[in-house]
Protein backbone atom coordinates (compact mmCIF):
# COMPACT_ATOMS: atom_id res chain seq x y z
CA UNK A 1 0.00 0.00 0.00
CA UNK A 2 1.43 3.58 -1.13
CA UNK A 3 2.11 5.79 2.19
CA UNK A 4 1.24 9.33 1.86
CA UNK A 5 2.01 12.30 3.78
CA UNK A 6 -1.13 13.08 6.57
CA UNK A 7 -1.25 16.53 4.20
CA UNK A 8 -2.53 14.16 1.38
CA UNK A 9 -4.77 11.75 2.81
CA UNK A 10 -6.61 14.55 4.23
CA UNK A 11 -7.33 15.54 0.88
CA UNK A 12 -7.53 12.00 -0.75
CA UNK A 13 -10.56 10.57 2.51
CA UNK A 14 -13.14 12.58 0.78
CA UNK A 15 -12.61 10.64 -2.63
CA UNK A 16 -12.67 6.99 -1.35
CA UNK A 17 -16.07 6.37 -1.47
CA UNK A 18 -16.26 7.18 -5.46
CA UNK A 19 -14.22 3.93 -5.73
CA UNK A 20 -13.96 0.23 -4.67
CA UNK A 21 -11.41 -0.50 -2.32
CA UNK A 22 -8.95 -2.13 -5.15
CA UNK A 23 -9.66 0.49 -7.44
CA UNK A 24 -9.04 3.15 -5.18
CA UNK A 25 -5.39 1.69 -3.88
CA UNK A 26 -4.48 1.99 -7.28
CA UNK A 27 -6.38 5.02 -8.47
CA UNK A 28 -4.17 6.33 -5.40
CA UNK A 29 -0.91 5.20 -7.18
CA UNK A 30 -1.80 7.03 -11.08
CA UNK A 31 -2.37 10.24 -8.88
CA UNK A 32 0.69 9.98 -6.77
CA UNK A 33 2.68 8.93 -10.27
CA UNK A 34 0.45 11.86 -12.39
CA UNK A 35 2.13 14.14 -9.88
CA UNK A 36 5.46 13.13 -9.62
CA UNK A 37 6.02 11.86 -13.84
CA UNK A 38 8.38 15.33 -15.86
CA UNK A 39 7.19 13.34 -18.83
CA UNK A 40 3.88 11.92 -20.56
CA UNK A 41 1.54 11.49 -18.03
CA UNK A 42 0.89 8.12 -19.17
CA UNK A 43 0.22 4.84 -17.05
CA UNK A 44 3.28 3.45 -18.01
CA UNK A 45 5.22 6.63 -16.64
CA UNK A 46 2.98 6.70 -13.33
CA UNK A 47 4.05 2.89 -12.87
CA UNK A 48 7.85 3.73 -13.56
CA UNK A 49 8.13 6.97 -10.94
CA UNK A 50 6.96 5.27 -8.03
CA UNK A 51 8.83 2.10 -8.54
CA UNK A 52 6.58 -0.08 -9.89
CA UNK A 53 7.87 -1.13 -13.27
CA UNK A 54 8.87 -4.68 -12.21
CA UNK A 55 5.04 -5.21 -11.29
CA UNK A 56 3.15 -8.31 -13.39
CA UNK A 57 -0.37 -6.59 -12.59
CA UNK A 58 0.35 -3.30 -14.60
CA UNK A 59 -2.92 -4.44 -16.87
CA UNK A 60 -4.89 -3.14 -13.48
CA UNK A 61 -3.98 -0.16 -13.51
CA UNK A 62 -4.60 0.37 -16.78
CA UNK A 63 -7.94 -1.18 -16.29
CA UNK A 64 -8.78 1.73 -13.56
CA UNK A 65 -8.95 4.15 -16.30
CA UNK A 66 -10.86 2.28 -19.45
CA UNK A 67 -12.96 -0.51 -17.67
CA UNK A 68 -13.58 0.05 -13.94
CA UNK A 69 -16.76 0.91 -12.32
CA UNK A 70 -16.91 4.66 -11.20
CA UNK A 71 -18.30 7.85 -11.77
CA UNK A 72 -16.15 11.11 -12.76
CA UNK A 73 -19.33 12.94 -12.33
CA UNK A 74 -19.22 12.13 -8.15
CA UNK A 75 -16.09 13.46 -7.73
CA UNK A 76 -16.49 16.85 -8.92
CA UNK A 77 -18.23 18.04 -6.33
CA UNK A 78 -16.41 16.54 -3.63
CA UNK A 79 -13.69 18.82 -4.81
CA UNK A 80 -15.66 22.02 -5.49
CA UNK A 81 -16.42 21.86 -2.03
CA UNK A 82 -12.79 21.15 -0.63
CA UNK A 83 -12.10 24.46 -2.67
CA UNK A 84 -14.72 26.41 -1.03
CA UNK A 85 -14.10 25.51 2.05
CA UNK A 86 -10.23 26.68 1.74
CA UNK A 87 -10.77 29.66 -0.13
CA UNK A 88 -14.44 30.88 -0.38
CA UNK A 89 -15.76 32.63 2.63
CA UNK A 90 -19.23 30.60 3.46
CA UNK A 91 -20.77 34.69 2.81
CA UNK A 92 -18.87 35.66 -0.31
CA UNK A 93 -20.22 35.04 -4.02
CA UNK A 94 -19.36 32.06 -5.64
CA UNK A 95 -17.46 33.41 -9.02
CA UNK A 96 -16.81 30.22 -11.39
CA UNK A 97 -15.69 30.47 -14.99
CA UNK A 98 -17.00 28.66 -17.86
CA UNK A 99 -14.92 28.32 -21.63
CA UNK A 100 -14.14 25.40 -24.30
CA UNK A 101 -10.57 24.27 -25.31
CA UNK A 102 -9.52 21.93 -27.85
CA UNK A 103 -7.04 18.98 -26.75
CA UNK A 104 -4.70 18.28 -29.58
CA UNK A 105 -4.59 14.51 -29.97
CA UNK A 106 -4.45 12.16 -32.74
CA UNK A 107 -5.44 9.08 -33.74
CA UNK A 108 -7.50 6.49 -36.01
CA UNK A 109 -9.50 4.89 -32.72
CA UNK A 110 -10.16 8.26 -31.17
CA UNK A 111 -13.39 8.22 -31.78
CA UNK A 112 -14.30 11.95 -30.51
CA UNK A 113 -11.69 13.72 -32.21
CA UNK A 114 -12.68 16.70 -34.33
CA UNK A 115 -11.40 19.82 -36.31
CA UNK A 116 -11.81 22.98 -34.16
CA UNK A 117 -10.81 26.75 -34.15
CA UNK A 118 -7.46 27.15 -32.17
CA UNK A 119 -7.94 30.09 -29.93
CA UNK A 120 -3.59 30.27 -29.46
CA UNK A 121 -2.65 30.02 -33.01
CA UNK A 122 -5.60 32.32 -34.14
CA UNK A 123 -5.95 35.83 -34.40
CA UNK A 124 -8.74 38.79 -35.68
CA UNK A 125 -6.41 38.25 -38.98
CA UNK A 126 -5.84 34.24 -38.85
CA UNK A 127 -8.30 31.45 -38.50
CA UNK A 128 -5.87 28.56 -37.31
CA UNK A 129 -7.29 24.89 -37.30
CA UNK A 130 -6.75 22.26 -34.74
CA UNK A 131 -7.21 18.25 -34.76
CA UNK A 132 -8.23 16.68 -31.62
CA UNK A 133 -10.70 17.20 -28.66
CA UNK A 134 -12.77 19.70 -27.55
CA UNK A 135 -14.15 19.79 -23.76
CA UNK A 136 -16.00 22.54 -22.20
CA UNK A 137 -15.41 22.97 -18.53
CA UNK A 138 -16.07 24.79 -15.39
CA UNK A 139 -13.19 26.36 -13.03
CA UNK A 140 -13.62 28.49 -9.22
CA UNK A 141 -12.13 31.91 -10.23
CA UNK A 142 -10.75 32.59 -6.02
CA UNK A 143 -8.36 34.80 -4.99
CA UNK A 144 -5.17 32.47 -3.55
CA UNK A 145 -3.25 33.65 -0.79
CA UNK A 146 0.22 32.69 -1.31
CA UNK A 147 -0.21 33.77 -5.06
CA UNK A 148 -1.36 37.14 -4.22
CA UNK A 149 -3.84 36.97 -6.96
CA UNK A 150 -6.79 34.94 -8.34
CA UNK A 151 -6.45 31.40 -10.17
CA UNK A 152 -8.56 29.14 -11.90
CA UNK A 153 -9.30 26.50 -10.34
CA UNK A 154 -11.26 23.40 -12.83
CA UNK A 155 -13.37 21.24 -11.25
CA UNK A 156 -15.92 19.79 -13.80
CA UNK A 157 -14.73 18.62 -17.45
CA UNK A 158 -16.79 17.20 -20.09
CA UNK A 159 -16.24 16.20 -23.90
CA UNK A 160 -18.09 18.40 -25.75
CA UNK A 161 -17.61 16.35 -29.48
CA UNK A 162 -18.56 17.94 -32.59
CA UNK A 163 -22.14 17.82 -34.72
CA UNK A 164 -20.46 15.39 -37.46
CA UNK A 165 -19.52 13.11 -34.36
CA UNK A 166 -23.48 13.19 -33.30
CA UNK A 167 -24.70 12.73 -36.49
CA UNK A 168 -22.50 9.16 -37.40
CA UNK A 169 -24.00 7.85 -34.02
CA UNK A 170 -28.19 7.90 -33.04
CA UNK A 171 -27.21 10.78 -30.23
CA UNK A 172 -28.89 14.19 -30.12
CA UNK A 173 -26.39 17.20 -30.83
CA UNK A 174 -25.18 19.27 -27.61
CA UNK A 175 -24.04 22.63 -28.70
CA UNK A 176 -21.66 24.18 -26.65
CA UNK A 177 -24.76 26.72 -25.22
CA UNK A 178 -25.92 23.86 -24.54
CA UNK A 179 -23.08 21.96 -22.65
CA UNK A 180 -22.82 25.41 -20.60
CA UNK A 181 -26.30 25.36 -19.54
CA UNK A 182 -26.40 22.12 -18.07
CA UNK A 183 -22.86 22.55 -16.10
CA UNK A 184 -24.44 25.60 -14.56
CA UNK A 185 -27.82 24.17 -13.71
CA UNK A 186 -25.89 21.41 -12.47
CA UNK A 187 -23.84 23.87 -10.06
CA UNK A 188 -26.83 25.21 -8.55
CA UNK A 189 -28.38 21.78 -7.71
CA UNK A 190 -24.85 21.10 -6.12
CA UNK A 191 -24.75 24.66 -4.23
CA UNK A 192 -28.42 25.18 -3.59
CA UNK A 193 -27.83 28.11 -0.86
CA UNK A 194 -25.47 29.89 -2.51
CA UNK A 195 -24.48 33.24 -4.40
CA UNK A 196 -23.13 32.02 -7.70
CA UNK A 197 -21.81 34.24 -10.54
CA UNK A 198 -20.64 32.24 -14.13
CA UNK A 199 -18.42 34.51 -16.04
CA UNK A 200 -18.40 33.03 -20.09
CA UNK A 201 -17.10 34.40 -23.23
CA UNK A 202 -19.46 36.02 -25.99
CA UNK A 203 -20.48 32.43 -27.31
CA UNK A 204 -22.54 32.04 -24.33
CA UNK A 205 -24.34 35.22 -24.88
CA UNK A 206 -27.55 33.25 -25.92
CA UNK A 207 -30.90 34.27 -24.94
CA UNK A 208 -32.07 30.52 -24.09
CA UNK A 209 -29.09 30.14 -21.85
CA UNK A 210 -29.42 33.49 -20.25
CA UNK A 211 -33.28 32.89 -19.58
CA UNK A 212 -32.44 29.53 -18.33
CA UNK A 213 -30.39 30.84 -15.66
CA UNK A 214 -32.74 33.57 -14.82
CA UNK A 215 -35.52 31.18 -14.01
CA UNK A 216 -34.01 28.87 -11.60
CA UNK A 217 -35.39 29.00 -8.35
CA UNK A 218 -32.41 30.87 -7.31
CA UNK A 219 -31.13 32.52 -10.29
CA UNK A 220 -27.43 32.34 -11.48
CA UNK A 221 -25.98 35.59 -12.79
CA UNK A 222 -24.30 35.29 -15.83
CA UNK A 223 -21.98 37.69 -17.29
CA UNK A 224 -20.31 37.43 -21.03
CA UNK A 225 -19.44 39.74 -23.76
CA UNK A 226 -22.56 41.57 -25.85
CA UNK A 227 -22.24 42.17 -29.79
CA UNK A 228 -22.13 46.15 -29.46
CA UNK A 229 -25.10 46.05 -32.48
CA UNK A 230 -27.02 43.94 -30.18
CA UNK A 231 -31.07 44.55 -30.68
CA UNK A 232 -31.65 46.52 -27.01
CA UNK A 233 -35.01 47.61 -26.11
CA UNK A 234 -36.89 48.99 -23.20
CA UNK A 235 -39.04 47.07 -21.09
CA UNK A 236 -42.81 46.47 -22.41
CA UNK A 237 -45.49 49.01 -21.15
CA UNK A 238 -48.09 48.13 -18.85
CA UNK A 239 -50.57 46.45 -20.68
CA UNK A 240 -53.90 47.95 -19.96
CA UNK A 241 -57.21 45.82 -19.16
CA UNK A 242 -59.36 44.38 -21.64
CA UNK A 243 -56.27 44.30 -24.35
CA UNK A 244 -56.66 42.12 -27.55
CA UNK A 245 -53.35 40.06 -28.87
CA UNK A 246 -50.67 38.96 -27.21
CA UNK A 247 -49.12 40.93 -24.36
CA UNK A 248 -45.70 42.70 -25.56
CA UNK A 249 -42.61 41.31 -24.65
CA UNK A 250 -40.46 44.22 -25.81
CA UNK A 251 -41.10 48.30 -25.78
CA UNK A 252 -39.18 50.85 -27.78
CA UNK A 253 -35.71 50.43 -29.66
CA UNK A 254 -32.78 51.46 -27.68
CA UNK A 255 -29.67 52.90 -29.65
CA UNK A 256 -27.46 50.18 -30.20
CA UNK A 257 -23.96 49.96 -27.92
CA UNK A 258 -21.82 51.00 -31.35
CA UNK A 259 -23.97 54.57 -31.57
CA UNK A 260 -23.35 55.12 -27.71
CA UNK A 261 -19.75 54.99 -28.19
CA UNK A 262 -19.70 58.01 -30.56
CA UNK A 263 -22.55 59.73 -29.04
CA UNK A 264 -21.17 62.67 -27.36
CA UNK A 265 -24.63 62.42 -24.94
CA UNK A 266 -23.67 59.62 -23.34
CA UNK A 267 -22.35 59.42 -19.37
CA UNK A 268 -19.28 58.03 -19.10
CA UNK A 269 -18.63 57.33 -15.25
CA UNK A 270 -14.88 57.21 -14.22
CA UNK A 271 -13.62 54.48 -11.60
CA UNK A 272 -11.03 52.17 -10.16
CA UNK A 273 -11.24 48.73 -10.71
CA UNK A 274 -9.09 45.16 -9.98
CA UNK A 275 -7.67 44.60 -13.06
CA UNK A 276 -5.41 41.38 -14.61
CA UNK A 277 -2.59 40.46 -12.31
CA UNK A 278 -4.60 41.98 -9.62
CA UNK A 279 -3.57 45.71 -9.86
CA UNK A 280 -5.48 48.41 -9.71
CA UNK A 281 -6.47 50.49 -13.17
CA UNK A 282 -8.87 53.39 -14.24
CA UNK A 283 -11.39 52.89 -16.84
CA UNK A 284 -14.97 54.97 -18.00
CA UNK A 285 -18.36 53.14 -17.76
CA UNK A 286 -21.15 53.65 -18.85
CA UNK A 287 -24.04 51.23 -18.21
CA UNK A 288 -28.00 51.07 -18.23
CA UNK A 289 -30.93 48.58 -17.91
CA UNK A 290 -32.59 46.97 -20.82
CA UNK A 291 -34.25 43.70 -22.06
CA UNK A 292 -32.95 41.75 -24.89
CA UNK A 293 -35.15 39.82 -27.54
CA UNK A 294 -35.47 37.82 -30.81
CA UNK A 295 -38.01 36.67 -32.21
CA UNK A 296 -38.97 33.25 -30.88
CA UNK A 297 -36.68 33.50 -27.83
CA UNK A 298 -37.35 34.00 -24.38
CA UNK A 299 -37.15 37.69 -23.58
CA UNK A 300 -33.88 38.42 -21.34
CA UNK A 301 -33.90 41.57 -18.98
CA UNK A 302 -30.47 42.43 -18.40
CA UNK A 303 -27.72 45.34 -17.34
CA UNK A 304 -25.45 46.24 -20.20
CA UNK A 305 -21.72 48.19 -19.56
CA UNK A 306 -19.62 49.58 -22.19
CA UNK A 307 -16.40 49.98 -21.06
CA UNK A 308 -13.29 52.14 -22.24
CA UNK A 309 -9.68 52.71 -21.48
CA UNK A 310 -8.54 56.44 -21.20
CA UNK A 311 -5.53 55.73 -21.91
CA UNK A 312 -5.96 54.09 -25.12
CA UNK A 313 -4.28 50.86 -25.09
CA UNK A 314 -7.31 48.36 -25.59
CA UNK A 315 -10.37 48.50 -27.45
CA UNK A 316 -14.30 49.39 -26.31
CA UNK A 317 -15.70 46.74 -24.90
CA UNK A 318 -19.54 45.46 -23.86
CA UNK A 319 -20.78 43.38 -21.26
CA UNK A 320 -23.82 42.57 -20.18
CA UNK A 321 -24.86 40.85 -16.85
CA UNK A 322 -28.47 38.92 -16.06
CA UNK A 323 -28.75 40.72 -12.54
CA UNK A 324 -29.95 44.25 -13.27
CA UNK A 325 -29.21 45.29 -9.80
CA UNK A 326 -25.13 44.54 -10.07
CA UNK A 327 -22.76 47.14 -9.60
CA UNK A 328 -21.26 48.04 -12.99
CA UNK A 329 -17.47 48.07 -11.11
CA UNK A 330 -18.31 45.20 -10.17
CA UNK A 331 -19.67 43.70 -13.43
CA UNK A 332 -15.99 44.71 -14.99
CA UNK A 333 -14.16 43.12 -12.51
CA UNK A 334 -15.93 39.73 -12.45
CA UNK A 335 -15.46 39.57 -16.26
CA UNK A 336 -11.77 40.27 -16.12
CA UNK A 337 -11.62 37.20 -14.19
CA UNK A 338 -12.22 35.05 -16.81
CA UNK A 339 -8.64 35.71 -18.17
CA UNK A 340 -7.64 33.40 -15.98
CA UNK A 341 -9.11 30.50 -17.50
CA UNK A 342 -6.51 30.76 -20.31
CA UNK A 343 -3.26 30.55 -17.79
CA UNK A 344 -4.32 27.54 -16.04
CA UNK A 345 -5.00 25.69 -19.49
CA UNK A 346 -1.74 26.53 -20.73
CA UNK A 347 -0.60 25.61 -16.99
CA UNK A 348 -1.48 22.17 -16.91
CA UNK A 349 -0.28 21.32 -20.44
CA UNK A 350 2.94 22.87 -19.56
CA UNK A 351 3.74 21.06 -15.41
CA UNK A 352 0.29 18.34 -15.63
CA UNK A 353 1.31 16.95 -18.87
CA UNK A 354 -2.16 17.72 -20.60
CA UNK A 355 -2.25 16.47 -24.44
CA UNK A 356 0.73 14.10 -23.63
CA UNK A 357 -1.64 11.19 -22.46
CA UNK A 358 -2.44 8.35 -24.68
CA UNK A 359 -5.83 6.41 -23.98
CA UNK A 360 -7.82 5.93 -26.99
CA UNK A 361 -11.06 4.12 -25.37
CA UNK A 362 -13.79 6.25 -25.12
CA UNK A 363 -14.31 5.53 -21.49
CA UNK A 364 -10.36 6.40 -20.46
CA UNK A 365 -10.45 9.80 -22.64
CA UNK A 366 -13.86 10.71 -21.33
CA UNK A 367 -11.44 10.30 -17.16
CA UNK A 368 -8.18 11.21 -18.34
CA UNK A 369 -8.16 14.80 -19.19
CA UNK A 370 -10.54 15.48 -16.45
CA UNK A 371 -8.46 14.05 -14.09
CA UNK A 372 -5.13 15.74 -15.05
CA UNK A 373 -7.18 19.52 -15.05
CA UNK A 374 -8.70 18.27 -11.81
CA UNK A 375 -5.01 17.72 -11.06
CA UNK A 376 -4.37 21.92 -10.62
CA UNK A 377 -6.78 22.29 -8.05
CA UNK A 378 -5.72 18.88 -5.96
CA UNK A 379 -1.86 20.40 -5.94
CA UNK A 380 -3.33 24.12 -4.91
CA UNK A 381 -5.12 22.58 -2.00
CA UNK A 382 -2.39 20.45 -0.86
CA UNK A 383 -0.19 23.40 -1.16
CA UNK A 384 -2.64 25.09 0.85
CA UNK A 385 -3.00 22.27 3.11
CA UNK A 386 0.48 22.19 3.80
CA UNK A 387 1.45 25.67 3.72
CA UNK A 388 -1.89 27.47 5.27
CA UNK A 389 -2.04 31.38 4.03
CA UNK A 390 2.23 31.55 4.68
CA UNK A 391 3.92 32.67 1.81
CA UNK A 392 5.13 29.55 -0.48
CA UNK A 393 8.68 29.02 -1.14
CA UNK A 394 9.52 30.75 -3.94
CA UNK A 395 12.54 29.35 -6.60
CA UNK A 396 14.67 32.67 -7.57
CA UNK A 397 17.68 33.62 -9.06
CA UNK A 398 20.58 35.82 -9.64
CA UNK A 399 18.76 37.04 -13.30
CA UNK A 400 15.04 36.21 -11.98
CA UNK A 401 14.05 37.60 -8.93
CA UNK A 402 10.32 36.04 -8.98
CA UNK A 403 7.75 38.44 -6.96
CA UNK A 404 5.13 35.74 -5.77
CA UNK A 405 5.06 31.79 -6.13
CA UNK A 406 3.59 30.13 -9.16
CA UNK A 407 1.82 27.57 -10.30
CA UNK A 408 5.52 25.99 -10.64
CA UNK A 409 6.61 26.64 -7.11
CA UNK A 410 3.01 24.89 -5.97
CA UNK A 411 3.82 21.61 -7.95
CA UNK A 412 6.92 21.92 -6.69
CA UNK A 413 6.00 22.07 -3.03
CA UNK A 414 4.04 19.15 -2.81
CA UNK A 415 6.14 17.30 -5.29
CA UNK A 416 9.27 17.75 -2.35
CA UNK A 417 6.54 16.06 0.15
CA UNK A 418 6.10 13.65 -1.80
CA UNK A 419 9.94 12.25 -3.05
CA UNK A 420 10.93 10.57 0.88
CA UNK A 421 7.71 8.45 0.99
CA UNK A 422 7.81 7.62 -2.38
CA UNK A 423 11.92 6.42 -2.21
CA UNK A 424 10.65 4.87 1.24
CA UNK A 425 8.45 2.71 -0.82
CA UNK A 426 10.79 2.12 -3.30
CA UNK A 427 13.82 1.07 -0.79
CA UNK A 428 13.11 -2.45 0.21
CA UNK A 429 16.38 -3.46 2.10
CA UNK A 430 19.70 -1.69 3.63
CA UNK A 431 21.87 -2.98 0.42
CA UNK A 432 19.63 -0.29 -2.06
CA UNK A 433 21.21 2.17 0.23
CA UNK A 434 23.62 5.00 -1.46
CA UNK A 435 24.71 7.73 0.37
CA UNK A 436 24.71 11.40 -0.81
CA UNK A 437 25.68 14.42 0.61
CA UNK A 438 22.46 15.86 1.52
CA UNK A 439 23.29 19.50 -0.47
CA UNK A 440 23.37 16.88 -3.33
CA UNK A 441 20.51 15.55 -2.35
CA UNK A 442 18.10 18.70 -2.42
CA UNK A 443 19.78 19.74 -5.34
CA UNK A 444 18.57 16.40 -7.36
CA UNK A 445 14.86 16.71 -5.27
CA UNK A 446 14.61 20.51 -6.42
CA UNK A 447 15.45 19.82 -9.46
CA UNK A 448 13.07 16.84 -10.09
CA UNK A 449 10.35 18.83 -8.47
CA UNK A 450 10.14 22.04 -11.16
CA UNK A 451 10.67 19.39 -13.69
CA UNK A 452 8.14 20.03 -16.30
CA UNK A 453 6.97 17.97 -20.05
CA UNK A 454 7.54 20.65 -23.31
CA UNK A 455 5.43 19.01 -25.84
CA UNK A 456 6.45 19.28 -29.52
CA UNK A 457 2.80 21.31 -29.51
CA UNK A 458 4.01 23.77 -26.73
CA UNK A 459 7.35 24.37 -28.81
CA UNK A 460 5.33 25.55 -31.90
CA UNK A 461 3.21 28.27 -30.37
Amino acid sequence: MLSLPHEMISMFEPFAPVFSQRVWERAKVLVVGALLTPGRRTVAAALRVVGLSQDRHFGTDHRVLNRAHWASLALCPILLRLLLVAFVPPEAPIVVGIDEHSERRRGAKIAAKGIYRDPVRSSKEFFGKTTGLRWIWMQLLTPIPWAQQVWALPFLTALAPSERYHQKRPLRHKTITDGGRQMIRQLRRWLPDRTIVAVADSAYAVGDLLARCQRLPRPVTVVTRLRRDAALSDPPPERRAQTRGRARKKGRRQPTLKARLSDPQTVWQPVVVRWSGGVERAIEIATGTAVWYHGGMPTVPLRWVLIRDPAGEFDPQALLCTDQKAAPPQIAEWFVLRWRLEVTFQEARAHLGVETQRQWSDLAIARTTPALLGLFSLVTLVAWQIRGEAELPTRRAAWYDKAVPTCADTLALVRQHLWPHVFSEMSQSEADMVKIPCLVFERFATTLAYAAWKSASMAKV
